[in-house]
């Protein structure tokens, strides 16, 4: 008894872990109250669904807490368990037809275009898939008072804690990252009072054995998996040969205090524990993009058995501690408060109540949310974030699960580099190279062109090719401009960091294949004299023709001549730094003059197409052409102010005709209110998001039938636009508090990165900023833009003023690296 309360329980269920220090910061108990805390989602009730449980995860290996009284479902994933294989499918017949539908687009008879897009097309990407549920039966009713169901985000462990009958239970789970293991602790405040059942299901072809006191759980994915939009026989397809589908495990490992484990059936019984410790781990047969998962059954388990014996020989104390280390030295290297929290309140009822009263501190949590999310769901080493980053729990997914690249993918990661969590980052910047490698062969399969290209869906196999296999609308399954978008995020991975190895040996290569392809693509424009591309697709967007029907490939899409501009400035500057490839960057520089030029429509608009076609839907959700205001930096306010005024008459058309309806659409027209300065639009676009786009736990939803579903990339997406509410370093200088709405009164950030390696934090109050601190990783100039009203009155370096340039609102002092300069301000 006094051994077991030693180890386990402290007055009030506090763990032991409790009120010692990891890293130099205090660990909050799993179980205590969640009042006070404001980094913690809680609600007083168990999530009857999915979409609504917690989540938890490491990169690889995640987990949906729904938090039942009487039965718990924890649902597992796995970021490699996908269905298909490698599969160099293509479709030759593509590249004769690019002359047929370049002179249809030229002649204008764009249905004609749409049907030879038709023919252009590949097949569907795969899908990501779900592992299966832990099933854990209590041996007591659902009678229970005391309930709460918490997500800890500064600790990434969610918990459960009730009371029945007297007895507290509570229940502690989190996704290691350093062990690599799924840990689930359940313990109770009287000894032996413990007892339960333990089972596993998969929704795939597979089976539980068991082993002592391990549960297994084998299976194979299918080797086709059609997306759930599509209405055809057979949809599922599995294959018994090796290579054919992926073959994938999950083991379960038991150890209590007290009690005794006993098989019944395929499932485990404990009875009369006073702890029980779960160890849960996953593998796959994934080899690589390149390689066929043909892994045997017993060299997958064999493997997750290894992580579950190295893990057992560690107690959960250690565990615990490794894990908050570990995820603590990221989730707190950037933080976000506004104003006081309403951590009395459980959150379900603060976003309800955020509609009738907006609560800056929910917003704040939203951010953290946001950072926490990408934490878990992006380690070095693993797959990006995928639609719903690691979290998925059904077989066909919408839109597979899988890497949606004309938007959705690269939302993932605004945010990776201003919120200061890099590492992150690199997920998708490995996926990259991988996708180069592919989008090689596609461009020179399907086009005859040099250099890569990546269309508007990837899986794992790192596909490159337009999907649609000839039915699928053009509007999507044609766009063929992926890798300069993705190549910005290899630019902007070295404009935050500033490591000119990196560039030189991994981003350069990589862009400046995208921009081979950019430079073979485009072609005169016979009725203007001047470059363009063609076929060139508004992504998801369709216009009306004379005949007033619908088309979508057209010439020189805005978003097009961006996409291309862009990549071939960065490839440009790039190739400067490096002191390499002039000619080819000469070539890029006047290939980009001669252009298409940005056209103003006719409501002085910034047009979606070179011709001022009329939009089938106005408020469509996509706003692909405002992509050169955000995410590039082509367009500012300050540098281009006809063009910044041009985006923001097509923001307001696109919202007042019902646009930004999605999570992520809405998340990414907070983007553009905050370049655009506008911090009312701003901060409304965050209300709406969090009253319209949210499920009770935060999760972005999309509007489905007949509900809503989640998709991901909508938290990010937020994230980035509240960090550019507070933040931008685009245009050349730091601006603070460029977009601050006025209900956001008070407030303190930490951690911000902006370009150039500046780690920035700043504090304000009644809407004034009152103190800001610099801290360069280079160095070199800083300049510094105070908002609108005031203007930096002083710097110091520790008890050191610094001297400052002061010229047009600007404050330009000369910074050393890895110190921290403190800024005061004043009002004029």
């Amino acid at each position: 008894m006094a051994n077991w309360n030693r180890r386990s329980i402290l007055k009030g269920g506090a763990v032991a872990l409790a009120g010692q220090t990891i890293g130099g910061v205090a660990v909050r108990a799993a179980g205590m109250s969640p009042s006070g805390n404001p980094h913690a989602l809680w609600f007083d009730a168990p999530s009857s669904t999915w979409i609504e449980a917690l989540p938890i995860g490491n990169g690889r290996i995640g987990a949906m807490v729904r938090g039942g009284v009487r039965q718990e479902i924890i649902s597992l994933n796995e970021d490699t368990l996908w269905s298909g294989r490698r599969d160099d499918r293509g479709n030759p017949h593509a590249r004769t037809l690019l002359p047929a539908i370049r002179d249809a687009v030229f002649a204008g008879d764009y249905h004609a275009a749409d049907r030879i897009g038709h023919d252009m097309q590949g097949p569907y990407s795969e899908s990501f898939l779900p592992l299966g549920d832990l099933l854990l039966d209590m041996a007591h009713g659902d009678d229970v008072v005391d309930y709460t169901r918490t997500l800890d985000l500064d600790s990434a462990i969610a918990s459960v804690v009730y009371r029945h009958k007297g007895v507290r239970y509570t229940r502690e789970i989190f996704a290691s990252h350093p062990d690599q293991v799924i840990v689930v602790r359940l313990s109770v405040d009287r000894p032996r009072a413990l007892s339960c059942t333990l089972g596993l299901s998969t929704p795939l072809r597979g089976g539980v054995a068991m082993n002592g006191r391990r549960l297994s759980l084998t299976g194979k994915a299918p080797l086709i998996c059609q997306p759930n939009y599509r209405d055809v026989p057979d949809p599922i397809v599995y294959d018994d040969a090796a290579g054919r589908g992926m073959a994938f495990a999950g083991i379960v490992d038991v150890t209590t205090i007290d009690g005794k484990v006993v098989a019944q059936g395929d499932r485990l019984a404990i009875e009369g524990a006073s702890e029980i410790v779960l160890r849960i781990t996953m593998a796959t047969g994934f080899r690589g993009h390149d390689q066929m998962p043909d892994v045997a059954i017993g060299a997958i388990t064999a493997r997750a058995s290894a992580q579950i014996d190295a893990a057992a020989k560690k107690s959960f104390v250690a565990l615990q501690a490794a894990h908050i280390d570990d995820h603590q030295r990221l989730y707190r290297r950037a933080g976000l408060t506004i104003g006081t929290a309403r951590t009395n309140v459980a959150t379900d009822r603060r976003r309800a109540d955020n509609a009738k009263v907006p609560e800056g501190a929910l917003a704040a949590l939203l951010f953290n949310f946001g950072r926490y999310l990408l934490i878990a769901s992006s380690r070095p080493g693993t797959q990006p974030a995928n639609l719903q980053g690691i979290w998925n729990a059904a077989v066909r997914a919408p839109w597979s699960s899988n890497f949606t690249s004309n938007i959705n993918v690269q939302m993932n990661y605004w945010h990776a580099e201003t919120t200061n969590l890099a590492d992150c980052h690199s997920p998708l910047l490995d996926f990259i190279a991988r996708l180069a490698e592919t989008g090689t062969r596609t461009a020179t399969d399907y086009y005859g062109m040099p250099g890569w290209c990546v269309h508007h869906n990837t899986d794992i196999w790192a596909m490159a090719n337009p999907v649609g296999e000839g039915e699928g609308g053009p509007s999507w399954a044609n766009w063929p401009m992926a890798g300069p978008w993705l190549c910005q995020h290899l630019w902007h991975h070295y404009v935050f960091g500033g490591d000119i190895d990196y560039l030189r040996t991994r981003a350069y290569p990589l862009m400046r294949g995208a921009a081979e392809f950019c430079a073979g693509w485009l072609v005169r424009n016979p009725h203007t004299g001047r470059l363009t591309t063609a076929p060139s697709i508004s992504p998801e967007s369709v216009f009306l023709t004379a005949d007033g029907q619908p088309a979508a490939i057209s010439a020189g899409c805005t978003m097009d001549l961006a996409l291309t501009r862009e990549l071939f400035a960065n490839c440009v500057a790039a190739a400067a730094l490096l002191g390499i490839d002039a000619d080819f960057a000469r070539r890029l520089n006047t290939l980009a003059g001669k252009l298409e030029p940005y056209k103003v429509g006719k409501y002085g608009q910034l047009q979606e197409w070179s011709e001022d076609f009329v939009e089938k839907e106005p408020g469509h959700r996509h706003i692909s052409h405002l992509y050169p205001l955000y995410p590039g930096s082509e367009f500012t306010p300050r540098q281009t102010p006809g063009l910044a005024k041009a985006s923001r008459a097509s923001m307001q058309r696109r919202e007042a005709n019902g646009g930004a309806a999605t999570g992520w659409s809405r998340a990414w027209a907070t983007c553009i209110w905050a370049r655009l300065g506008d911090g009312a639009h701003a901060g409304y676009s965050v209300d709406q998001f969090l009253a319209k786009s949210t499920a009770d736990n935060l999760f972005d939803t999309h509007p489905g039938n007949p509900s809503a579903v989640f998709q991901i990339d909508g938290n990010f997406g937020v994230a980035a636009g509240i960090a550019e509410m507070l933040m931008q370093s685009h245009d050349g200088a730091i601006a603070l508090c460029p977009a601050l709405p006025a209900s956001w009164r008070d407030g303190e950030v930490t951690g911000l990165r902006a370009r150039g390696g500046a780690t920035v934090g700043l504090r304000w109050a009644q809407g004034r900023i009152r103190s800001a601190t610099v801290t360069p990783s280079i160095a070199g100039e800083q300049i510094i833009r105070p908002p609108a009203g005031q203007t930096v009155a002083a710097i110091h370096d520790g008890t050191k003023r610094i001297a400052v340039r002061s010229d047009r609102g600007l404050a330009t002092f000369q910074a050393e690296a890895r110190r921290t300069y403190a800024m005061s301000f004043t009002t004029v």
